[in-house]
């Protein structure tokens, strides 16, 4: 489904990603993983549009998507979750979620019933606005939000960061809930164990290169990896 060759890309002289090379099939959960500053959010921002590549191609459906604008990328069926949630603080939850609902393959998986029914604790918040949200209210809300454009792959940058326990493991749950679905993810997290439990492969990055790619069961295999790439 998504296929990224070699890409590169830079701020302004500063060159960041290298060579990342990754790919992820149709109902595959792939995770992106590596130390802060090594290249995660600049691939996802690329593969996006939101960043120009200097070098490498990324493809989705087998179409060269390489450098489209963001709106045309995410109209091909890529829903963002992006780091820092940014939701709209003054939009209600309700509004936030209607603002990007799509159905451009046919009759619509998610809805606004889909999503609460997901999500119960954003139908007791549907007058809420925005920033009237805890932070784990927020990356709900952000979820949903990408869910209502009824993405083919969803996309999510730090997907439990800065939340407590509890709100992670509801994350989670929603998760395992789209991988039973064989909705297509790639992911961005800190929390290895948890994203073994839910991966089918994972891709490590060291200073926009990647290193290691692999299974849950040959990432369990070789702890030198965690040691090497993922251990602060």
């Amino acid at each position: 489904m998504l296929e990224v060759d070699h890409l590169a890309a830079s701020y302004g002289e500063s060159q960041v990603l290298f060579d990342v090379s990754l790919s992820v099939g149709e109902g595959e959960v792939v995770s992106l993983l590596g130390r802060n500053g090594m290249g995660k959010t600049t691939t996802v921002s690329t593969i996006m549009g939101l960043l120009k590549p200097r070098g490498g191609r990324v493809r989705f459906e087998g179409r060269d998507v390489t450098a489209r604008d963001p709106h045309s990328i995410a109209a091909a069926g890529i829903g963002l979750v992006p780091e820092g949630r940014q939701v709209f603080p003054t939009l209600t939850v309700e509004e936030n979620l209607t603002a990007t609902a799509a159905a451009r393959f046919g009759a619509p998986r998610w809805t606004l019933e889909a999503v609460y029914a997901l999500f119960p604790r954003l139908k007791e918040r549907r007058r809420n606005l925005g920033s009237q949200l805890s932070g784990g209210e927020q990356q709900m809300l952000a979820i949903g939000r990408a869910l209502m454009t009824n993405p083919k792959l969803l996309i999510l940058d730090e997907a439990t960061e800065g939340l407590a326990p509890l709100l992670r493991q509801e994350i989670w749950r929603c998760l395992s809930s789209l991988r039973s679905e064989r909705q297509a993810i790639l992911v961005i997290d800190k929390n290895v164990d948890a994203l073994m439990t839910l991966a089918d492969r994972h891709v490590v990055i060291e200073k926009g290169v990647v290193r290691w790619t692999g299974t849950s069961r040959e990432l369990a295999a070789d702890p030198g990896v965690k040691e090497r790439y993922l251990h602060v």
